[in-house]
Order: structure tokens, then sequence, then C-alpha cells
């Protein structure tokens, strides 16, 4: 029978946590948003939604930022309150849904929530919202902290609490606070039981070029199997739990533990693997624990178990101090997930999973210097992934590019407008980046955009579940064998290997947001739905060898690939990463999955990218044009021809907009009346104009049009003079004052007109200069001063013979100081000169002494 109310004092006995909770009533009973800051396993996430639940009428719903964390969670509350799962308490993940009508609290993870909120923006039934794990800040609970602060704006009712382990709380309760007042702060700290840290680096990298290496593996099982034998010795009710980084690292890990590879016994040990690609019962069942005749545990687990749930009986951690996470090569186009060295405060909290029920130990597979390099705390994720499915939903609800949201750090603006290009080529977004019918389809969709688009689009041509087959392998980070997406497929339909389950399960899933199609197409069509998602990622091998090939894409970026799909021509990549070795054959990257495609699968796929015009390249000089057919960066075909004169232009243009001005001769006319524009464009602005190779470069037609008319007939760079091109641009009638602000030459008091040396167009900060004779400027008090007055003349003052004695731009200063030095110095070694005691009433000369007495 369910019980009528929560009871706070049966589900928190033992919970050092209930000691804390009439402090947060407390701060509830004044405002509407809480930050709570406790350590793992002291129950905040199991006490304060149920407190939350009697203290309101609606629904609480506590986000999570994984499956296997909700599931747990509810059901640790539900045993707790002895009420059936899904009774007053339930979860709703992705693929599965356990709530009853009247359920009182609802776990879910933050990607089911925000896109409840996407049909349901006021969260109508919905009193309080709990955000765990705030401190791992993943993307979408970052989302859901801006999302909530508007809807938090319209409802002065909901409540919203942010817990964590550990978090910068000050700055968490200022962002969900109001505008004026910081959210207050509930702390609960308890005594921390001791744990040992040890060392055991090893002796082999623990990286190359094609990820985690096998001898580092080898050495994080020797490790592990040597301590937990050595523990079970002191503690036979104690287990081990050993961090890697991803999925592939934990089953390898374990098959080393499990003796599968040596054929040696386990050593009476339960190997358990945990990660999000499992099961749900199987993840379930490690969470639960074991019985008292059960053997001792050694559970290999990813980052899964670092914060966001408890695995019961752990004493021993042992850490690999690698982490997997996402990143995006802005350079390459590309996003994906990276392995690298964990942060410092992930190795704390893996540290801790050792100390929750008594003393414990940790053993770091690095050493102590490795372990202080670490960064800190890891990025946010909002700062490394790749925003297109987050700009999606921004867009949908109605704050494109997160205008006006108040985020704990907003998205970087590169990232951000390049996923809003993606979402604007796929149709998703207007002109304005708001969400388009397409657009909203695409978000109901719990894939990347760009993969719904290609389950949408290809379900008509290869067929529904082809598409979805295809979608749910590369949306559900599987394992794709020597990168062969459509092999990989074959295998899952046939049962074999460890994800066919979890494939099967999302491939259904995935049916259902498409009708069904008569579209019939065979497991070699898997590439045209790998190109609808990922145009630019079309590939065309460009070299070929034993070991492998190099493959061009779209994009222009070059990957390396090896096995079968070295000997196709045409490949549809899925996924793409920097890489470095033989693997990547010098690219720089490496394909990790895609599909052979055929040309004219391509070119449906990509029609936007398909291009037919006249190139052109200067060659000795010369301008000599092709006719390309491309698709992005891939040339398809390519012939001499002799283009129209417009074709020509339009060829010119784009061949001085790839090569730059430096294809040109520079004339020392052209380079002198340069330099005196850039100097008048930095020291007084408009109207004078900006000559930067990237200002040149964009306005070409302005100023070089009949030298582009020139060149396309024929005409060699060597013989086209820039002056008069350059003239174009002085700005009328301003230019009436140009030879007067920026003179080519200054006159000095012998009347010597002096070449000015402008500083070069790229270098503002430079002076011009005047290389005089010191004799020629006795008497000389102002120093002239260039483009109205704002730039003075540096003068270099030279010795009779040429050679510099000073350098100013302070003629009186010189005069009534520094000079008297220099006269000390020269007039011994150029007697024949004058140098005179007062510089002031001397006659300025270009003559020696003598030449200037005869007159």
């Amino acid at each position: 029978m369910t019980p009528a109310a929560f009871d706070l004092v049966s589900i928190g006995a033992g919970l050092s946590f209930a000691a804390a909770l009439d402090d947060v009533a407390a701060a509830l009973d004044t405002r509407t948003s809480l930050v709570i800051s406790a350590p793992p396993g002291t129950g905040k996430t199991t006490l304060v939604p149920p407190l939350l639940a009697l203290r309101s009428e609606g629904r609480v719903i506590v986000t999570q930022p994984r499956r296997v964390a909700a599931r747990a969670a509810a059901r640790r509350l539900a045993e707790l309150d002895g009420s059936p799962l899904g009774a007053r308490v339930g979860f709703t993940v992705r693929g599965e849904h356990v709530l009853g009508p009247h359920a009182r609290v609802e776990f879910v993870t933050a990607g089911v929530l925000l896109r409840r909120m996407l049909a349901d923006p006021g969260l109508d039934g919905v009193d309080a919202v709990v955000i765990d794990e705030v401190h791992e800040r993943a993307l979408e609970t970052d989302l859901l902290i801006g999302l909530l602060g508007e809807v938090r704006e319209l409802r002065d009712d909901l409540t919203l609490v942010a817990m964590s382990a550990t978090l910068d709380a000050q700055r968490i309760a200022a962002v969900i606070g109001s505008v004026d007042t910081a959210a207050p702060i509930v702390a609960h700290t308890v005594p921390a039981h001791p744990l040992t840290e040890l060392w055991a680096p090893s002796p082999v990298p623990r990286l190359d070029e094609r990820g985690v290496t096998r001898g580092f593996l080898d050495h994080v099982a020797r490790t592990a199997a040597s301590a937990a034998r050595n523990l079970v010795r002191a503690d036979p009710a104690a287990d081990v739990l050993v961090f890697a980084p991803g999925a592939r690292e934990v089953a390898e890990i374990a098959r080393r533990l499990r003796g599968e590879d040596s054929g040696d016994e386990p050593g009476g040990f339960d190997v358990r693997e945990l990660h999000g690609q499992m099961s749900a019962p199987t993840q379930d069942a490690v969470i639960r624990g074991r019985g008292p005749s059960d053997p001792p545990r050694i559970i290999v687990t990813t980052s899964l178990a670092e914060s966001s749930l408890t695995v019961p009986g752990v004493r021993l951690v042992i850490d690999s101090c690698l982490s997997r996470f996402p990143r995006r090569d802005a350079a390459r186009g590309m996003s994906g997930l990276v392995t690298a060295g964990s942060a410092r405060s992930s190795a704390v909290q893996r540290a801790g999973r050792a100390t929750r029920q008594g003393p414990g130990t940790v053993i770091r597979c690095v050493d102590e210097r490795t372990f202080a390099a670490a960064p800190a705390r890891p990025a946010p994720e909002i700062a490394t992934a790749d925003l297109a499915d987050a700009a999606l939903l921004l867009a949908c609800w109605g704050t494109p590019g997160a205008a006006g949201l108040r985020l704990i750090d907003p998205p970087p603006a590169d990232s951000l407008a390049e996923a809003q290009t993606v979402l604007h080529d796929l149709g998703a977004t207007d002109a304005h980046g708001h969400a388009t019918a397409e657009g909203r389809a695409l978000a109901r969709i719990p894939v990347d955009p760009r993969l719904a688009r290609a389950l949408i689009e290809g379900s008509p041509l290869v067929g529904a579940r082809l598409a979805a087959e295809v979608v749910a392998l590369l949306g559900g980070d599987l394992r794709v064998a020597d990168a062969d997406v459509a092999g990989a497929i074959v295998a899952l339909r046939h049962g074999r290997g460890p994800d066919t389950q979890r494939w099967s399960r999302e491939t259904e899933r995935l049916l259902r947001f498409v009708p069904p199609s008569h579209g019939r197409g065979g497991v070699d069509d898997a590439g045209l739905v790998i190109a609808l998602a990922f145009p630019a990622r079309i590939a065309r091998r460009v070299e070929h060898a034993t070991d492998g090939a190099t493959f061009l894409l779209a994009s222009g970026t070059r990957a390396g690939v090896r096995g079968p799909l070295a000997g196709v021509e045409w490949l549809a990549v899925a996924d793409v990463a920097r890489a470095s070795g033989q693997a990547a054959r010098g690219s720089g990257a490496i394909i990790r999955a895609a599909a052979a495609i055929t040309e004219a699968h391509a070119e449906r796929a990509a029609d936007h990218l398909l291009t037919d015009r006249v190139e052109a390249e200067f060659t000795g000089g010369r301008i000599t044009a092709r006719r390309e057919r491309r698709l992005g960066a891939i040339v398809r075909a390519s012939v001499p021809v002799r283009p129209t004169a417009p074709e020509g232009r339009d060829a010119v243009r784009r061949a001085l907009e790839a090569r730059g001005l430096d294809v040109f001769t520079w004339s020392d006319p052209a380079d002198q009346l340069r330099r005196r524009l850039a100097l008048l464009h930095h020291a007084l602005g408009a109207p004078w104009p900006d000559v930067s190779d990237a200002a040149l470069t964009a306005t070409l037609a302005d100023w070089l049009g009949p030298e582009i008319d020139a060149l396309a007939n024929g005409t060699p760079t060597t013989r086209i003079d820039l002056a008069p091109a350059l003239r174009r641009l002085l700005p009328w009638p301003a230019a009436t004052e140009f030879d007067a602000l920026a003179p080519e030459r200054l006159e000095v008091p012998t009347g010597s007109r002096i070449r000015i040396a402008y500083p070069p167009h790229d270098d503002p900060a430079t002076r011009p200069v005047v290389a005089v004779k010191l004799q020629e400027c006795f008497g000389w008090a102002q120093t002239p001063r260039l483009a109205g007055g704002r730039v003075p003349v540096l003068f270099h003052l030279l010795s009779p013979a040429g050679r510099p004695l000073a350098v100013t731009d302070d003629l009186a200063s010189f005069w009534s100081g520094p000079y008297a030095q220099v006269r000390a110095e020269m007039r011994g070694r150029y007697p024949r000169h004058p140098w005179p005691e007062d510089p002031w009433q001397a006659a300025p000369t270009r003559h020696t002494k003598n030449r200037a007495a005869r007159g």
C-alpha cells in the first residue's frame, strides 16, 4: 500500500543530509531559488525532492546528467519510500518511462526536460525543478539553467534548486537568483573518511595517435588485479572501482582482468563493466551492489560513476587519470570525442568513491608530477562541444544564439556561428535565426539535427529502417570496426557485438518519428544516409597505397583511412578526428566512421555544394584558366579554357582573393603611395581608405578594375603598375590635400627636399622618418608634423659621412641638450664641417666650412 505522504524521517535514516533539511526549508520559506552543496553520498539527491514535494501540490522534476543515474536515484527513493516504482516516484529517460499519473517526483535526464520544455514552455503542473550535479557543467544542464531562468520570470511560484558535490556556489547562486539578489546557499559538510593516495605510473605511454595504448591498458589491469588481491585479504567485503575513459577501454580492461587474453583464472573476483552503452538491467545490477555470499567485485567504469551515482561497497579506486569528452576542431570543421588527461577535480571525485562508507585508497596510474600538471577542472562542455543541437533548441525556444538568457558561461561566438550556419543550411532556421517548421520537426527527434535530417530525408530514398539503423548507429556512439559503417550494420543485424540490443531498441524508437516508407535500399546505401547528414564530409580518394589511403573531404580537409574503405573512390564520412602517425597518412586527421557512396548519390546529397565555373591561377606571372566541376573542395573535372571576359574577370578576382596582392611586383612609387595612404587612414580615419591586404582584396572592383581586365586578357603581373590603381582610392575632394597631409618629401632649412620614409602599411605604430645631415637643421626649432599636425616626424640626424648621430622627434630639446655631447665627439672627427657652440644662431648648410665661406 502506498503511504499517504513522504516520511522524511524514515527516508533520511542514516543519511547525514537529513540534518540540513531544516536549513533548506528555511531558505525556501523566503526564496524560490536555492543552491545546495554537499559531498557525494550524504543523501541530498534522496532527501531534497520529497521535501519539495511536501511543500507543494505539483510535481517535482529532478534532472540527472545520465540515464543510469536518473533510474538509480528514482529506484532508491521509491525503495526508501516504500512505494512501487512509478507510483509516487518515477523516471523518464530516452527510451524508458516508468511514471504513474499521480507521481510526485520524476527523475529525468537534462535532455528529456529540455525537449519537454519546447512542447510545454510553462511546465504546467510542475512546482519545482532540481538540477543535480551542476558541477559537471554538461551542455544540456547549462542550457536548462538559462531556459528555466526565463520560465521563472513568468512563474514566480516555480522553485529552482541547483545541487552538486563540488561547485562554484557563489557563481551558480548569482545566475539562478534574481537580477538583484543571488540565491541563498545551503552548504552541508561531513567529516571525510581517510583516503590513502598511491601512485603507479605506467612504464609505457598512455596515448598514441590511435588513442589509449594497449600497453597502458595492460598496466591498469595489472595494477587493479594486484591491488584487489591485497585488498580482499584485509577486507573480504570490499569492492574495487576502476576508472577508464570510455566503453572500449572498459571492455578491454575487464577482459584482461577476467584472464580472457591469457587464459588465467580471474582469481575469485566478479569482474563487472559499467558504462552508458550497457542495457539498463545490467547497469542497475552493478549499482545495487552484491550480497554477503557473493564474491568480491572489480567494477570497471567510465566517468559514469564519477559523481552522479553511488556504487556501494567500494574501498579501492584505480584511476587511469584519462577522460573522454567532446571537442570541436574549428580549423578542420570536425567535432567528436577526444581522450586526454583528466582534470584534477575529476580525479578528486573519483577518489571520493573509495571513502563513501569508510576509509579508502586510490591508486593513480600516473606520477605525481603529471597529476599536478593536469588542469584544475574540466572545461565546460559549452566551450568545447559542437553546438548544432543546442543552437536548434535555442532557436525553437525563441532565443537564437542564447540572446537574453542568463547562462553560467556564454557559448563561444565562433562555435555558435558555425552551428547557426549548419542549421540555416539544413533549412532549420530562417535568415534571422528563428526556427522554421522544418527546424521544429528536426528538434522533436532526439538526435543531432544533421542526423535527424538524414532520417527524415533518407527514409523515402533508402527505406525507413535502413535510415533509422544508420542514425541509431551514429547517434549512439557505437564503435565502428575498420571505420566501416555498412559492415557494422551487417554485424549488428546478425547480433554480433555487445551493442546489438541497444542499437535495436534505438532503431525501433527512431522509426516512430518517420512514416513507413516504400523506399528500399540495401546496406550499401548507408553512405547516402551519412551524406544527407554531413554533405561537407563527402570525400574522394586522392592517394592510395598498400597501407591505406588519403581522402579529400568536400570541406577541404584531408584525412586518412585504413582497411577495406581504403580501396573505395568515394566515401561519406560520419566521424573524422584529428590524429597523427601512420593512420592519418600525414593528413593530420583520421576517418573513424564512413561508408562507400556512389558519385551520383554524392551529387544528390550535396547538390548545394556543386559548382561548374572557370577558375584561374597565376602561373609564371600570367593567368591561366580552367573550367572546373567541383563538389565543395573536390575537383571532379578540370579542363583548360579560354574564358569569356566576364568569366575571366571573376576568375582573376577569385585568384587574387586566394593568393593575395603579393602576386604583383610592387614598384617603389606604388609602395610609397600605399604607405602614405596608410598613415592618413591610421591617423585621420575616414575618408582616407584602408589599404591593408584584407581591405584592398575585398574592394578589388573599386580600384583594380582595368588591371583585372588586363590580367584576364593575358597581361603578366610584372607589367601591372599599381600606383595609378591606388590613386583611384583617393577620396574626393579630400584628395586635393593629400600631398600637404602626407608629402612625399620634406623641405629642410637649407632648402633640400628630403624624402620621407613612411612606415609599412601594416605597422601604424612606426613613425615616418626623415634622415638628414645634422648641419642642414641648425636653428630649426619646430619639429614638423604630418597628417594635419597629428604625427610628428622622427629625425635621424646624420654625420657628414651619412652615419646616424641622433634620433629625435623634438628638435628644440635636441639643440638645447644632447647636441653638446654630439659636438664634443664629432668636431675632431669632422673638423672641416661646422660644429658651432650655439646651433640656434648658426646658418644651416650642406657644405664644409670653407665651401660655405666661398658662398
